[in-house]
């Protein structure tokens, strides 16, 4: 399982017209399931998730999480993380979850996160067309492996 985690200060995801899922301050996660992902990285990604460091201390030191700041969580399932990008001009899919694993695993993954972070936790809408749209506050990118 793999997150591209952004720490941002709005992030929002349009499905045709409609928003489906918005925050303001906190982390919007990317989230690529591959083929074999189970209990084991679910708990490690929502973990991780967070309690990443990722936002300021009265220092300006990253040494605050979102559990911490209690910001929002923007969870977007993207297979194309998953891709193998390794050779050629195009990527391959078969290193990402089929669809309907992708889709058991993911919905799992959200509600972990919805039972440990009732600051809130918003999503966008699996296997649909999305419009992402966000400001990164930094900018801040990682990319989490679990």
């Amino acid at each position: 399982m793999l997150a591209l985690i952004q720490r941002v200060t709005q992030a929002a995801v349009v499905v045709g017209h409609e928003t489906v899922g918005a925050i303001g301050p906190g982390l919007l996660a990317l989230v690529g399931v591959e083929p074999g992902d189970g209990e084991p990285q679910l708990a490690r990604m929502a973990q991780r998730l967070l309690g990443y460091r990722v936002f300021a201390d009265a220092e300006g030191r990253m040494n605050r999480s979102l559990a911490d700041n209690g910001g929002g969580l923007l969870l977007v399932s993207q297979f194309t993380l998953a891709a193998d990008t390794r050779s050629g001009m195009r990527p391959g899919f078969s290193t990402a979850a089929a669809p309907a694993e992708a889709e058991r695993i993911f919905s799992q993954l959200v509600a972990i996160c919805r039972e440990k972070h009732p600051a809130g936790v918003e999503t966008g809408r699996f296997g649909a067309h999305m419009v992402v749209s966000l400001v990164n506050d930094g900018p801040v990118t990682f990319l989490l492996k679990s």
